[in-house]
């Protein structure tokens, strides 16, 4: 009984002091997870020897990892710029001669490098707003959307990416309890994350797709 109360008297001091955490400036590490997307206002349409080959959204959405450090500068007012490495991509459904391929859907993903830069408003103790711009530079990819290219016109479609760094903005909401704390926000593209350099002119003009996710961590405030 004894150790039971000491634990409990233990546990009660360590939640009051993790409460009363308020500082001015915090360094921490987070870690979760994007459902995200690919999507455009074009759907990409090839025709080698009269046979159709599209491309088409999927609202289905891609789960990645999302985890890094971050720094908050400020309490009631605050600035929040974070470092992240962040796996996007989405779905798209292939067809051709209008009938699903084997493949049916193609999942691409990315590997990305991510510096949001969020400003931020706390309503109360525990509970705030932000929002903010961010720069994403691709790291690596799949390679699943080029094969694709490659099993419909031929191992020479000359397909390559462009676009490794590209610009957008998130918003959303967080919650803090002393050290730890939950974000929950949108991610949008003000750029297109994936555009093809197609050996077609016209080709590649249909091209264009931007991102966007829905993203939820968990972070911890070292000090």
């Amino acid at each position: 009984m004894r150790n039971v109360t000491i634990a409990l008297f233990a546990l009660l001091i360590s939640y009051s002091a993790s409460a009363q955490y308020d500082p001015n400036f915090r360094f921490g590490i987070k870690a979760g997870a994007n459902l995200s997307n690919i999507n455009g206002s074009n759907d990409l349409t090839l025709a080698p020897g009269g046979n159709a080959f599209n491309f088409k959204d999927n609202s289905n959405r891609s789960l990645g990892f999302a985890g890094g450090v971050f720094l908050r500068f400020g309490k009631t007012f605050y600035i929040q710029p974070e470092l992240l490495l962040s796996q996007k991509g989405g779905k798209f459904n292939v067809y051709k001669d209008g009938l699903t391929n084997s493949q049916g859907k193609v999942d691409v993903r990315f590997s990305n490098f991510d510096v949001p830069v969020l400003f931020g408003f706390r309503v109360a103790k525990f509970f705030r707003v932000n929002v903010g711009p961010m720069a994403s530079l691709r790291l690596s990819g799949n390679g699943k959307l080029g094969d694709s290219f490659d099993d419909f016109t031929g191992d020479n479609s000359d397909v390559t990416f462009k676009n490794r760094l590209a610009y957008g903005y998130q918003a959303g909401v967080g919650f803090d309890f002393g050290r730890m704390s939950l974000d929950v926000r949108y991610e949008g593209n003000f750029t297109e994350i994936v555009k093809v350099n197609f050996n077609n002119a016209t080709t590649a003009s249909q091209f264009g797709k931007k991102g966007n996710l829905f993203q939820a961590t968990l972070g911890f405030a070292i000090f």
